[in-house]
């Protein structure tokens, strides 16, 4: 291909002799490059021993990352329980293929797209109901108690760990092997075709090989398939339309009966503010963590732009900071569910989640409940 030679080594994510595989066919063939089935952020997070140390749980509230930091989180546990049950480590065929670059001064090509990029294109493409089945998915994951069986450990092998951990969702929702698998195919067969040098060993799992080998003889764009795509005007307007709703109806309300508007309003405050406060209790955030989103949660209801997650997770780590200890012991405390909920981490994360879904759950009823009052009046 144009006199570029390309080795395709298929490997097993959760496999003990794919590392040895790895380290075979890279001594053997000598290349000029190696391309590895990761981004440059989970390079990073392999080369550096005390990542945790580094991480800055504020940061990521701020940057609105807390969700896509909580998903990281659990799908980790999901690999974690399987590593557990089979006595494996997931992904040391890449490490070896990393290791066995740098013994032999090739390059390394980190030739994943990132992750985040990868779960934003599908979350703006995912109809409503399709977001909350993947919500429930990755959530039950944390809770599953069920052995994997060899029958799984088998399909596992045939995947990557990302694909399948969200296998069964995939089967109900094709538009997630979209994102998942087939665009992943085709940034790593441009990332690939890019690799310099005359050979190039590509490390990946077994189950992007044949989509690879595919689009290796099709032309890619790759600033397509790293871009963003915007939201749509009914995903950017559909935020303001149930608290535009909700606000002209007691404006409406107040020019005929003054007492029932504020009834109104004293309700709308009590059952957003009170469920996102439930919500962070839920999720064993701190009173004041609590009093926070109960203050702000009628606010951000009515301003899609802001959320109550923010200010809940900002208090929450204001007031109890998660110590490097925190982040070092979090694999370990992913063993239970008392470990995930008492976690300082874990808990930032859960209290953004929980205080938003709280709030989102009490602008519904307490539209409901406006509308119904308004119908009653004008009608």
């Amino acid at each position: 291909m144009n006199d570029k030679e390309i080795v395709l080594v298929g490997t097993a994510h959760v496999s003990r002799n794919s590392a040895e595989l790895v380290k075979r066919i890279v001594e053997q063939e000598q290349p000029d490059s190696v391309c590895i089935e990761l981004d440059e952020q989970r390079y990073k997070s392999i080369k550096d021993k005390d990542k945790w140390r580094n991480t800055d749980i504020v940061q990521i509230i701020k940057e609105k990352k807390a969700g896509f930091m909580l998903t990281n989180i659990i799908l980790s546990n999901y690999q974690r329980k399987i590593a557990e049950q089979f006595d494996i480590q997931a992904g040391q065929e890449m490490i070896q293929g990393i290791q066995s670059a740098e013994e032999l001064q090739a390059n390394i090509v980190m030739a994943d797209r990132k992750i985040q990029t990868t779960f934003t294109r599908l979350w703006r493409k995912v109809s409503l109901w399709g977001k909350i089945k993947l919500i429930s998915s990755i959530m039950y994951s944390l809770i599953d108690d069920e052995e994997i069986t060899e029958e799984d450990l088998e399909r596992m092998k045939t995947e990557d760990m990302l694909s399948s951990a969200l296998t069964e969702l995939s089967k109900s929702f094709p538009t997630l092997k979209t994102y998942l698998v087939d665009e992943r195919d085709q940034y790593l067969a441009a990332k690939i075709k890019e690799a310099p040098g005359k050979k190039v060993v590509a490390i990946l799992g077994a189950a992007h090989v044949p989509g690879v080998q595919e689009e290796l003889f099709k032309e890619q764009d790759l600033e397509e398939l790293d871009s963003i795509p915007e939201k749509t005007l009914a995903s950017k307007i559909g935020g303001w339309i149930l608290p535009g709703l909700i606000l002209v109806m007691i404006g409406l309300t107040f020019t005929v009966d003054t007492s029932m508007a504020w009834s109104q309003v004293l309700r709308f405050i009590l059952w957003v503010g009170s469920l996102a406060a439930l919500g962070t209790f839920l999720a064993g955030g701190h009173v004041l963590s609590a009093v926070a989103s109960f203050v702000m949660a009628p606010l951000s209801a009515i301003h899609p732009l802001l959320a109550t997650g923010w200010f809940a997770g900002l208090m929450e780590a204001h007031i109890r900071k998660p110590k490097v200890e925190d982040f070092e012991r979090l694999s370990k405390d992913l063993y239970t569910l008392k470990g995930f909920w008492k976690n300082k981490v874990t808990r930032i994360l859960l209290v953004v989640a929980f205080s938003n879904i709280g709030c989102t759950i009490g602008i519904w009823i307490s539209g409901l409940n406006i509308v119904t009052s308004f119908f009653d009046l004008f009608f």
